[in-house]
């Protein structure tokens, strides 16, 4: 039997069918009353059930970003162009650049509590391996998809100014088959898997108190690109995985 979550906190989920979306769902279902959101509705309504809500949304829309806005607490904005190599005007600017600000514009107008944005390892990556980045490192993009992250979280910053509470989460190297088919020390110093992504969001979703912040999605890798030292205070995150351990990579008998 279905749990009731009619009086739980509603939760927009951008790009639900996606891999990350996908898996934060089932992990949250009954924590959360959903509304799931994807180009196609019909790829969720099955998952969504009885108990959560799946729309169509295309987030270079303005008009439907603030319907999908309506009466949520938080928003989960996962949609976007996620490969490093996607085209500017091709892709990027409609997906990670306007889409982007739609969906923060919408939230704030809406009077949502909170928006948790999506950013990426990438907004970094440019610093040498040796360099741990932090939190407040100054932005290292090296590719445009970089930039377009480094743009979401100016964002946050622009809008936490004005009242809504923003979250940046730069998220590693997700679980996927390109990580196991070339699991490398350099991808397992960004590694994150399911779990430890899914209770960071959560955290992110739940904590109380945060105007703004950027925190950093990996696991608990004996070698990380990115530091978890405030990340860890601010949300008690307490990551339970290690990619390097897992996979058997950059590891000696």
């Amino acid at each position: 039997m279905a749990q009731d979550v009619s009086s739980a906190r509603a939760v927009l989920l951008t790009g639900a069918a996606g891999r990350i979306g996908g898996n934060f769902f089932e992990h949250a279902k009954e924590r959360y009353r959903f509304r799931l959101a994807h180009r196609d509705a019909a790829k969720l309504a099955a998952a969504a059930g009885e108990e959560h809500e799946a729309i169509s949304l295309d987030v270079a829309d303005p008009d439907a970003c603030r319907a999908a806005c309506d009466g949520i607490d938080t928003v989960v904005h996962l949609a976007a162009d996620p490969s490093p190599e996607a085209d500017f005007y091709g892709s990027l600017l409609d997906n990670n650049i306007k889409g982007t600000y739609n969906v923060f514009r919408a939230a704030a107008d809406a009077g949502c509590r909170r928006i948790v944005y999506a950013s990426s390892v990438h907004a970094v990556f440019a610093y040498p391996l040796d360099v741990q980045a932090k939190t407040d490192s100054p932005v290292r993009p090296a590719n445009m998809y970089g930039v377009s992250k480094c743009f979401g979280e100016a964002l946050a910053a622009c809008f936490a100014n004005d009242g809504l509470s923003s979250i940046a989460v730069r998220i590693g190297a997700y679980e996927a088959p390109w990580v196991h088919e070339n699991p490398t020390a350099e991808a397992m110093a960004m590694y994150v898997s399911h779990r430890d992504l899914n209770q960071l969001l959560t955290r992110c979703v739940d904590a109380d108190d945060v105007p703004f912040a950027i925190v950093h999605g990996v696991s608990d890798n004996r070698f990380k690109r990115l530091d978890l030292t405030s990340t860890r205070e601010l949300l008690g995150y307490a990551p339970e995985d290690d990619g390097f351990a897992l996979f058997g990579a950059g590891l000696r008998d």
